[in-house]
């Protein structure tokens, strides 16, 4: 099977209600939550990134050290990251195969991660690649190919194509693997996280 060619597509439009604003751009080791994210899929060599920004989009703009990421704009991201996830897949290049779906508010995604999935991507006829933790994290990020990217247009609301993932066993892939990807959704998330490494990634099973 011949490897797909895989986009990275950031999620970064939301609200932040929990954490009181400005969570993207929240410090972690002195720089942005978002960077962290980049620096993986970065890392990882995606062939390009896109970045979906929300309301707050001049501050991110302004703060981030951008590395060539291409950046979109949600004009309604209170209809939910669902909103954002079919923007960011819609502005994907037309040479790509599949896109790798990664939350602006996990700064601990390794790159080791993405290239897991897109590894057993190219060895795997469904359409969806999660990875499942062993510390029971969310299945973040998710490798999905184009010919499933209709499935967005579904999804509703801040889950995403979670329920659909979880509907539908018989379209994912699952890639065991070490550690864990926590999300930050309050200021007592990302003190946890200070210090904290990025972890190990164990072979995938």
């Amino acid at each position: 099977m011949t490897p797909p060619r895989v986009a990275g597509v950031v999620l970064a439009a939301g609200e932040a209600t929990r954490f009181g604003g400005g969570k993207v751009l929240a410090p972690l080791a002195g720089r942005p939550l978002l960077e962290h994210v980049l620096d993986a899929a970065i890392e990882a060599g995606l062939a390009e990134i896109v970045v979906v920004l929300g309301e707050a989009a001049p501050d991110v703009e302004r703060v981030v050290s951008w590395r060539g990421e291409r950046r979109v704009v949600n004009p309604e991201p209170s209809s939910g990251l669902s909103s954002s996830l079919r923007i960011g897949l819609a502005s994907v290049g037309a040479d790509a195969d599949a896109a790798v779906v990664l939350l602006g508010d996990q700064p601990l995604v390794r790159a080791a991660v993405i290239r897991a999935l897109v590894d057993r991507a190219a060895v795997s006829d469904r359409p969806i690649v999660v990875p499942r933790y062993a510390d029971g994290s969310g299945p973040n990020p998710a490798l999905v190919r184009r010919s499933a990217w209709g499935l967005a247009e579904a999804a509703r609301g801040d889950r995403g194509l979670g329920p659909t993932i979880a509907a539908h066993p018989e379209l994912v892939e699952e890639v065991p693997l070490a550690g864990g990807n926590p999300d930050v959704d309050t200021r007592s998330d990302l003190a946890a996280l200070e210090g904290r490494p990025r972890g190990t990634v164990a072979e995938p099973g």
